[in-house]
């Protein structure tokens, strides 16, 4: 039963602290599709009402919904040659129905390849230069079957050739089949027809209500983000079970992951800020993180029974005005952006550096971040940048919740003789469970 002081909760979180539900995604099967046409006919058709829907119930509840989205059967699985014409499909697709984003130019590569997985991924830079809502991912390890190093080497060349498209391209370790996030969202194999999957945000939020336990100890801090996540999640499964009986479609998961945006106040940093730190990225930064990732899944699962994604705090550079701040500081690194993917729900994300970055320095840091994910049975992925022309400090501007990226420092000495290796890291012990 939500009473009246809930509700008041509520409201002036929406209307102050930049709580929104960042996205209602519909991911749809795909596996009955043999050609483009079949595809655009199936995803206008499946998800025509969901723009609809998702105004209808923005309107009617008075929560903000920020982006609707489709996600699709990784398109390797199903097609086997002319993936650029699936590529304009599915953007046509996309704009038919009015969505920001469709996911799922996808291929899973953690064990091998198949003939249509290595052509798919060699059409990622024309796919995405072509297009303009259309992202696209590949899963080039796990923790049960090791990395791939041959995937991880030539996705360093896909990024190196796709510029900043980069900002609509992930690769992931442990990708995740029920992402409502953008650029890493399809549709799983073991998902069904249609699903209906939320995203809801709020780092904003969490920010305010940390503002009445200063000089608290950590106990009362993890018990105030438990229980402002909480609140929040109850707002999007309330979202997503209302688009779900409107459409007509399952629900599938709700995901609370704390995703920034570049509005000032709606930043993951301005939180771990809050809690002491003087610049993000300073010492100390990791275990913060740490807590605030941990607190949130909690509760997260008070709430819904549901709770599923990635679930926890993204840490965007782009994406997030205090990212951004530290890394202009000088505090914020990309060696301790690894550090702190450890402990939170995803990777390196929206990450601009030199555009003379070799491929093989870009695959590296994809191995490394890929490690992680697999020593660590938890999702990671690689979303980087190199921004053509530009030098360390300098500036990228994406536009809209993409937001300016500065240009970051990477190392300078060579992985070149490491990634030309290849073959396969083999899975980590722990992985044999059975």
């Amino acid at each position: 039963m939500i009473n009246t002081n809930e509700v008041l909760q509520t409201l002036d979180m929406i209307d102050s602290q930049h709580l929104d539900v960042r996205t209602i995604t519909m991911g749809i099967s795909l596996r009955e599709c043999r050609s483009p046409d079949e595809v655009y006919a199936k995803v206008t058709k499946t998800a025509e009402n969901l723009v609809k829907v998702g105004a209808e119930i923005e309107q009617e509840f008075g929560i903000p919904i920020v982006n609707k989205r489709v996600a699709v059967t990784p398109i390797a699985e199903i097609a086997a040659d002319d993936f650029v014409a699936y590529a304009y499909a599915l953007d046509a697709a996309a704009k038919q129905i009015g969505v920001n984003f469709i996911g799922g130019f996808s291929a899973l590569v953690h064990k091998g390849f198949t003939r249509g997985d290595e052509r798919l991924i060699a059409a990622i830079p024309d796919a995405l230069a072509a297009t303009e809502r259309v992202c696209s991912s590949v899963n080039v390890a796990t923790t049960r079957a090791g990395i791939n190093m041959d995937a991880v080497r030539l996705m360093g060349e896909i990024v190196k050739a796709a510029g900043l498209n980069n900002c609509k391209l992930v690769t992931f370790a442990n990708a995740v089949e029920d992402n409502p996030f953008m650029a890493g969202a399809f549709h799983g194999s073991g998902e069904g027809e249609s699903v209906i999957n939320i995203g809801v945000s709020g780092p904003g939020v969490v920010r305010v209500a940390l503002e009445s336990c200063r000089n608290e100890p950590f106990d009362v801090v993890a018990e105030t983000i438990k229980k402002t996540a909480f609140r929040i999640t109850r707002v999007g499964q309330l979202v997503a079970r209302e688009a779900s009986r409107r459409l007509n479609v399952p629900f599938g998961i709700v995901d609370l992951s704390l995703a920034p945006t570049p509005a000032i106040g709606d930043s993951v940093a301005d939180i771990l800020e809050e809690l002491g730190l003087e610049s993000v990225g300073t010492h100390g930064t990791t275990a913060a993180l740490a807590l605030l990732n941990d607190a949130v899944k909690k509760g997260g699962v008070m709430a819904s029974g549901h709770v599923g994604g990635l679930s926890g705090a993204f840490i965007p550079v782009s994406e997030d005005a205090g990212m951004i701040r530290g890394a202009e500081r000088g505090s914020l690194t990309i060696d301790k952006l690894e550090a702190m993917t450890c402990v939170c729900s995803v990777g390196l994300d929206m990450i601009a550096v030199p555009g003379d970055t070799s491929a093989s320095t870009l695959a590296a840091i994809i191995a490394d971040e890929a490690a992680i994910g697999v020593v660590n049975n938890k999702t990671t992925a690689v979303r980087i940048i190199p921004a053509p022309g530009m030098n360390v400090g300098d500036r990228v501007d994406f536009g809209g919740l993409l937001g300016t990226a500065p240009v970051m420092l990477v190392h300078n000495f060579s992985s070149e003789a490491f990634i030309t290796r290849g073959g396969r890291i083999p899975a980590p012990l722990h992985s044999v469970r059975n």
